[in-house]
């Protein structure tokens, strides 16, 4: 891992961030140039990457400063989760002077995908064949051992039979039979990770998502999920990365529930991130209901992140919208609604096998600008606003935004691209062409120009208020139904922020003598540009109207 570096010594507790970080994340083709733009099918004009670097520059800066580019690597399945060669570029999307190119002006985030490899990799095929590099790279297990505790987010059996040149063998797949899960108990797959993220280093990646990293160990008669030997190895990753570069930043995606989740902090000595996987359905159920009873209890028992770690807040992404990081915060009656909406919206639920062997929903597909088009009453015209809405809480909380690139311009269900994979998650990862893009966003009549440009306006005010540091003190707020609300305050106590929002449908009325604004200062909402007069009683809040009363 050292290379020709000097060996650093680690700094403990310092933020890696401020208010200014934000991370839009797109797969490396979410954006196409086509010469012929009625050939959907046909060769791109460009590199993919190339074009989405170029929209990320002339389009996205310096509103957002930080790229997740999704799984670039060559692979089999799941749309870059099965990866076949982990220091290759997917010739389709470009190599690797494209992403030097990205990472020179931005900060860019790729995936370790570390639990599992595609069953089409060397390694794989070595492993069959009992040769090295492989051999005992994967996991395996009996068909008559007892895993019955395994915790798993499919419903595929576990175990896949292979004929190897040492018999039959029944490798281990928490995912799909062609994800096949590696067997960290050999030091030789750790070794072979490490030599994986020092070239990712050398190309410029400085931010690290561990995908799906808490099912990294194995262990019979337990859950495999958690495991103490997981966390040990994010630890000695993180030594490992911190003495190279000693400003990467470290993300865990665990998908679990909120409890386990929050493990992954370790004593600030694991993830420097963890993503907010609870946000993305207690949102979503807020706007659709019109109540924030579980979005206020949950953030008001969330621990305050550390200096050194932080929240990663989303609330849509390449996956779904996961329904396990609400066990406990959503009864069943309100898990059920969420589903049932999200059908009639046009999307899709996936299941999983709970360990009582029945089938459970795991995940909701659908594009959240869908999701949001109506109330659990049904569509309204409050689409857009409600939208922005759950955009601008994701935005004021805690922690630093992750921005899904077809929540920036508002992409509706692809159901084309639904219908031609029959994967569920298919329906939120549309393709756009680039001309076709351009066009809606210069469209005065288009949703997507109208979600863009609201979008980039609340980024824009984000990045200058030192109280939305991902750090700063954040209280929730107790103040009418219908409302919702918390304060930030910066880390020098200079800057006070009320963020309070109308989360249904009918116009609200907020008492500021709830709030505790401070006579002597003048207070300003930074969204309308409304100033507070001295003898201002009531604010009215429109149906999903968004304030950030700010004391500067």
């Amino acid at each position: 891992m050292q290379g020709d570096d000097p060996v650093r010594d680690p700094t403990p507790h310092k933020n890696r961030w401020d208010e200014q970080d934000m991370i839009l994340i797109a797969y490396g083709d979410s954006i196409i140039r086509h010469a012929n733009t009625d050939d959907a099918v046909a060769k791109p004009e460009e590199p993919p990457l190339h074009t989405l670097h170029r929209f990320v520059k002339n389009q996205c800066l310096p509103e957002l400063n930080a790229l997740h580019i999704l799984p670039f690597y060559p692979y089999s399945s799941d749309e870059g989760f099965a990866v076949m060669n982990y220091v290759q570029v997917n010739e389709a999307l470009g190599n690797w002077q494209h992403i030097r190119d990205i990472s020179a002006d931005v900060r860019l985030m790729a995936d370790l995908v570390i639990n599992h490899c595609s069953s089409r990799s060397v390694w794989f095929e070595n492993f069959i064949q009992g040769k090295e590099p492989g051999k005992g790279y994967f996991k395996t297990a009996s068909p008559s051992d007892d895993l019955i505790q395994v915790v798993r987010p499919r419903t595929s059996p576990l175990l896949q039979a292979v004929e190897t040149k040492d018999g039959l063998q029944h490798v281990w797949c928490t995912f799909s039979h062609d994800q096949v899960d590696f067997d960290f108990a050999n030091p030789d797959v750790l070794n072979e990770f490490v030599s994986i993220i020092r070239h990712y280093l050398d190309n410029g990646v400085r931010i690290f998502r561990l995908d799906a990293v808490a099912f990294l160990w194995k262990k019979l008669n337990t859950r495999c999920i958690n495991l103490p030997e997981t966390h040990e190895v994010i630890r000695l990753l993180r030594t490992l990365i911190e003495h190279v570069e000693p400003n990467v930043i470290i993300i865990t995606e665990t998908n679990i529930p909120n409890r386990e989740n929050l493990s992954y902090f370790g004593n600030a000595n694991e993830a420097h991130c963890i993503y907010n996987f609870s946000l993305p359905p207690l949102l979503l159920h807020t706007l659709l209901s019109g109540d924030s009873t579980a979005l206020k209890h949950w953030m008001m028992s969330m621990p305050p992140a550390q200096h050194g770690t932080a929240y990663f807040n989303f609330i849509a992404s390449h996956d779904g919208i996961g329904l396990r990081p609400v066990e406990g915060l959503l009864d069943q009656v309100q898990i059920a609604e969420m589903v049932s909406t999200t059908a009639k919206y046009g999307g899709k639920v996936s299941l999983r096998t709970a360990p009582d062997g029945t089938n459970t929903p795991y995940e909701l597909n659908i594009a959240l600008f869908d999701a949001l088009q109506g109330t659990h009453q049904g569509p309204d015209k409050w689409g857009v606003e409600r939208f922005l809405c759950a955009h601008a809480i994701m935005f004021a909380l805690e922690g630093i935004p992750g921005l899904y690139i077809h929540s920036l311009l508002g992409t509706t269900n692809d159901y084309e691209r639904f219908e031609n994979s029959q994967h569920n998650r298919a329906i939120n990862r549309h393709r756009w062409q680039e001309s076709d893009l351009l066009a809606k966003l210069s469209n005065e009549n288009a949703h997507h120009r109208t979600v863009f440009k609201a979008m980039k306006n609340l980024m824009a005010i984000r990045k200058a208020q030192s109280a939305f540091h991902p750090n700063a003190t954040q209280y929730t707020l107790h103040i009418s139904d219908g409302l919702f609300g918390f304060w930030r305050q910066s880390i020098n106590r200079s800057q006070s922020m009320f963020c309070i929002y109308n989360i249904t449908d009918e116009s609200k009325t907020l008492t500021l003598a709830d709030l505790n604004l401070i006579e002597t200062e003048s207070w300003k909402d930074l969204i309308s540009g409304q100033v507070i007069e001295e003898n201002t009683q009531n604010i009215v809040l429109l149906p999903y109207q968004a304030i950030w009363l700010s004391n500067k």
